[in-house]
């Protein structure tokens, strides 16, 4: 498992921060920073890392090692901007842990293979310039 320490560490600085070696998903293999992290995690759908890095620019905690939240709505949460109040509840049944990274990330996935990017249609201004470039 990540350490939480190397996350906390990425959210104070702009320098690639080094992860453990062991990482719970197979998939992501020895990436050197948060955002690496999630391109890797996102491979197959690269949409997913581009809607990531401008709901959070791929942060998932603020400066003070807290789950970071949105500026417009206080109930998105973490990297991918999970909205608690519409998906919290159906997050736990699932399984999905919306506060961790992974399961921020994962839940994403979810809600990505069901809706598509409607639960991200308020930053497609910027991840459909990125996605298109």
């Amino acid at each position: 498992m990540i350490p939480i320490v190397m996350f906390l560490a990425g959210a104070f600085f702009s320098s690639p921060v080094a992860l453990s070696e062991t990482i719970a998903d197979e998939t992501v293999q020895n990436p050197e920073t948060l955002a690496e992290y999630v391109r890797e995690y996102y491979a197959d759908t690269p949409i997913l890392a581009d809607i990531a890095w401008c709901e959070s620019s791929m942060r998932h905690f603020n400066k003070e090692g807290e789950i970071l939240r949105g500026v417009a709505d206080s109930d998105d949460l973490g990297v991918m901007q999970i909205n608690r109040r519409y998906h919290e509840k159906d997050a736990v049944e699932l399984g999905f842990d919306i506060y961790s990274l992974n399961g921020n990330l994962a839940y994403a996935k979810h809600l990505y293979e069901k809706q598509g990017t409607r639960p991200w249609k308020a930053s497609s201004p910027c991840w459909g310039k990125i996605a298109k470039g």
